[in-house]
């Protein structure tokens, strides 16, 4: 019996024990001499394991028979990944420092989308590849085949998709451009999609509250996105698409080096729609005629021995909508009871520059520094409704990074400023005022690159409108096995509500517009705060010799006060600020697996509990839908020696009933059931793709043809106290099929 117990007590032990292999690391001072490097990080390729070199050089790291890649990296050096053959030699290698290298090529069969299993944050890095996986003709399109985001259906007005991340709508969301922030303000609405797909190098998007770096205003999440770089860009690049409902686009890139040092390119992005639709003949067009023209010239500055790199952007924009009844002529009808249409007009300039230094004598510490300017303008009407909104931009940050003993310990801090000016006309209401605010931040990382990895930040801004207040960020993330991330975050956000050119569907219906508050400082309200909390758990694991990973993640916004948008009388629209509670409970469970070569599933299940106390009773939050189910299958057949290649993909979503706002007062013609049906869609796409300069691709939207047969509601009177056009839970055109052809030289 003893000898029994002895068994079970030693068995473990010997079954999670592990060799050890023990090493020094160094690097090469100006004398060409070799001494020893502190703080270089290793861990094993795939896995989380991982050690970092003492004052000495030295380290020591777990070993088994299956690891053979050691990876060794240093801020500011290049990192190697040995090939471990003899694990009880001693490791000796010496890192080169970035200045001292020439042009490095890596290439390799790149993740369209991956998780982290390092980071303390919640990251997913989305690649140009799974951009491709759809037309993606706008950012805004760019999220179909990724479940962390909610595309909502166009509504009937615009034919703007928006988003929605953890339940919340796309305001509380920060979106930025190179971690500048650009989707904001009056380009909330329809901001997304002035952004074009093709544009767009790759997207980071974080769940929960993000880093104190890019400002206070983050609650629900961030969404980053990286434009192509002229120095790595096609020289040449030109994409054509053109739709069913007979939308046609056109993309082109022109970069050139102007020098050693500079880089610049000319993106070109034009759309147009000019067919009135009516599939449901209710004689309201199902999307609106528009055209599009959006210009950047993007310079880039590259001094890798000096240290330096920057990037300038300039840009132009010029959107016009046209929607209504089909028989509207804005020439006549303009304001007028003739017909019921709607014009929206936007002209926006911007001008944005980043500059980025790191020491080459000391490579860890580094100084960035951001700024933009944007003139956005915009003119509309929405039948009898006059909407019109200039805001003007600043933003600056200066960021320093550093660490503190080594690189286990890493320190961000700086400051920033920004400021806002708005002037609104509504209806006959004119809504003007500035915001300005000043504010700094530090932020402290640690992260041994075995098990720990956490990130705290706090920021401090004194803002003319929301006062002096306190921002605090925290995200952890421990591995517990190999393969492995547990993830807790928590932090707070704080925002000022622009609720005209966040709600702009609120001018497309006949509903009396009411502030009920009058002491807040902007439109009478109170600004916006709330708390998020999360946890996320991230497992690896190998299934039938394949790689497959699966993650469980829960997140809750506790809102302290929030503007309510109440729908709930159907003849008003209120805004005002909560009096209850307000909270959004978010659960995903996602799973991706290469089910055999080059072929991945990726199937996500969501559920949302989103609700608020309105003045009536608390509520479901209207359009949420409780219950989600994603799908998305992907297969590429082996690249031939030409560069040809096929790729194939689809993805299925399904949405489980959505609450309506109250119509009860309506008369009975214009009234709607308490929740709409469940939907489903099924996307699909194939590319071929001839040779690297040449490719075409042909895909469906909504294939099963799925329509919501009544998205306007008082469509015969619409000049009514019924008129309605903000109860669109479904698609509204039917199918649509695409094709377009993509060319590039390099």
């Amino acid at each position: 019996m003893k000898q029994l117990l002895y068994i079970l007590l030693v068995l473990p032990i010997v079954c999670f024990s592990q060799d050890k292999i023990k090493g020094t690391i160094m690097e090469t001072d100006a004398n060409n001499k070799s001494i020893p490097l502190s703080g270089a990080n290793l861990h094993w390729l795939d896995t989380t394991v991982g050690a970092v070199t003492d004052f000495d050089g030295n380290f020591t790291i777990g070993y088994k028979p299956e690891y053979k890649k050691l990876i060794v990296s240093f801020v500011g050096y290049k990192t190697d990944t040995l090939t471990i053959t003899n694990p009880q030699k001693a490791v000796k290698h010496t890192l080169k420092s970035t200045s001292d290298l020439d042009e490095v090529v890596i290439t390799s069969r790149k993740q369209a989308t991956s998780k982290s299993y390092l980071s303390a944050q919640n990251v997913i890095n989305v690649s140009s590849d799974e951009l491709l996986k759809a037309a993606c003709c706008n950012l805004s399109e760019s999220f179909e085949t990724n479940p962390s985001i909610d595309v909502n259906f166009a509504d009937a007005v615009s034919g703007t998709r928006q988003i929605k991340m953890l339940g919340l709508t796309s305001p509380y969301i920060l979106i930025v451009n190179e971690s500048i922030p650009s989707i904001r303000g009056a380009s909330q609405a329809y901001g997304l999609s002035f952004i074009p797909g093709t544009w767009v190098e790759s997207i980071q998007i974080t769940k929960g509250a993000g880093s104190v770096v890019n400002g206070y205003e983050s609650i629900a999440g961030q969404i980053n996105t990286e434009l192509q770089k002229p120095a790595s860009d096609d020289k040449l690049f030109v994409n054509l698409y053109g739709a069913s409902n007979e939308r046609v686009e056109l993309n082109t890139h022109f970069n050139t080096k102007v020098s050693d040092k500079w880089h610049t390119g000319l993106y070109v992005h034009g759309n147009r729609h000019n067919k009135k639709h009516d599939v449901n003949d209710d004689g309201f067009m199902d999307m609106p005629l528009y055209n599009q023209i959006n210009i950047m010239n993007r310079w880039q500055y590259t001094n890798a021995e000096k240290g330096f790199v920057s990037f300038i952007n300039l840009r132009y924009l010029n959107d016009e909508k046209q929607t209504g009844q089909i028989n509207f002529n804005p020439d006549t009808d303009k304001l007028t009871t003739n017909a019921w249409g709607s014009e929206i007009d936007t002209r926006r300039y911007e001008i944005s520059a980043k500059l980025g230094y790191v020491n080459p004598e000391i490579p860890w510490q580094s100084i960035g520094f951001q700024t933009a300017f944007s003139n956005h303008q915009q003119d509309s009407y929405f039948g009898l409704n006059l909407y019109n909104i200039t805001h003007n931009s600043v933003f600056a940050n200066a960021i320093y990074n550093s660490i503190i003993s080594d690189s286990r310990h890493k320190i961000k801090t700086g400051v920033s400023y920004t400021y806002d000016h708005y002037d609104e006309l509504v209806n006959t209401s004119d809504f003007e005022r500035t915001e300005t605010s000043v504010g700094a931040f530090f932020e402290y990382n640690f992260d041994n690159l075995e098990k720990l990895n956490f990130s705290a930040g706090l920021r401090i801004d004194q803002h003319n409108l929301l006062g002096f207040f306190v921002t605090p960020r925290l995200h952890v993330k421990y591995t517990p096995w190999e393969k492995s991330a547990f993830r807790l975050s928590a932090g707070r956000g704080k925002r000022s509500a622009n609720i005209f050119t966040e709600n702009q569907s609120i001018f497309a219906t006949s509903r009396q517009i009411n502030i009920l508050n009058t002491t807040g400082k902007i439109y009478g309200l109170d600004p916006e705060i709330a708390w998020n909390y999360g946890v996320s758990y991230l497992q690896g694991f190998n299934l039938f010799g394949r790689k497959a990973d699966v993650t469980f993640d829960f997140y809750r916004t506790d809102f302290q006060n929030q503007i309510v948008v109440d729908y709930e009388n159907p003849q008003e629209v209120n805004f005002y600020n909560l009096t209850g509670s307000s909270y959004a409970n978010s659960f995903q469970t996602e799973i991706n697996y290469n089910m055999f070569q080059h072929f991945d599933v990726r199937l996500a299940y969501k559920y949302y509990e989103v609700k608020t106390d309105y003045l009536t009773g608390k509520f479901d939050r209207p359009l949420t839908p409780k219950h989600r189910f994603f799908a998305n299958a992907s297969y590429e057949t082996l690249l031939k020696e030409n560069g040809s290649q096929w790729r194939f993909d689809a993805t299925f979503n399904w949405l489980g009933k959505q609450r309506f706002s109250s119509t009860k007062s309506n008369p009975l013609q214009y009234q709607l059931g308490d929740y709409t049906p469940t939907v489903s869609t099924l996307n699909a796409q194939v590319t071929k793709v001839f040779s690297p300069k040449f490719e075409i691709y042909l895909g469906g939207e909504n294939i099963t043809n799925v329509r919501q047969s009544n998205p306007v509601i008082g469509a015969d009177d619409p000049f009514g106290s019924s008129f309605d056009t903000t109860f669109v839970y479904g698609p509204i055109f039917g199918s649509m099929y695409y094709a377009g052809l993509r060319f590039k030289i390099k």
